[in-house]
């Protein structure tokens, strides 16, 4: 009888922990689950607005330089008889990451939108024109009629490059940085400058 009533207390005791146990185990199943967080909110802004978020190089700087670039060069004679351009590097001599490629794509969009020039491929663009040519006229795919030859590709006779600089001052309350980005048109033939111009910003900064 002893062993039977021990045997009763022990099966209880087992069943009073597979309760406490129970729950225990729903909740960290539940904390486990993903949870989706809405604290921030997206809205689309004015992407001509001046960005002024902080004073290193943004949106605003480059459209200011574009426009500064291409509004020059549209009225300069060089472009008079609508002459074959190629795009080159654009160095960055600032402290910070740059994208400068980006640069040069706008203001070679404006400019092929102004009909005043023709582009051809740029050095890091050349490769491609050269597998498509190869692509043609190589694999044996396509009719004779129609192909691209090889051999007439259009020469570039000026070459748009520059380069960007920065001077950056700043204390314990305030941050100048000054940008000058310089560009130049030069004939590839002889190597003369025809075209340059130069657009500076000037960003402050001040702790509040």
């Amino acid at each position: 009888m002893t062993s039977i009533s021990s045997m009763s207390s022990l099966a209880r005791a087992c069943c009073a922990m597979a309760i406490v146990v129970l729950p225990m185990t729903a909740c960290q199943t539940k904390l486990s689950q993903p949870t989706v967080s809405f604290s921030r909110q997206v809205s689309y802004g004015d992407n001509k607005a001046v960005e002024t978020v902080t004073n290193e190089f943004g949106s605003t700087d480059l459209q200011m330089i574009a426009e500064k670039m291409v509004g020059s060069l549209l009225e300069d004679p060089a472009l008079a008889n609508r002459p074959t351009m190629t795009l080159a590097g654009v160095r960055n001599k600032t402290s910070e990451y740059i994208d400068t490629k980006s640069i040069m794509n706008t203001i070679q969009t404006a400019l092929v939108k102004s009909k005043k020039v023709k582009f051809t491929r740029s050095a890091d663009e050349m490769q491609q024109g050269v597998d498509e040519l190869q692509r043609q006229n190589q694999s044996g795919l396509y009719k004779a009629q129609g192909k691209a030859k090889v051999g007439n590709m259009q020469a570039a006779k000026y070459s748009l490059e520059g380069e960007i600089v920065s001077i950056v001052k700043q204390n314990a309350n305030t941050k100048d940085v000054f940008y000058k980005m310089t560009l130049k048109l030069y004939d590839i033939e002889d190597g003369s400058i025809e075209w340059q111009d130069e657009k500076e910003i000037r960003k402050t900064s001040k702790r509040q």
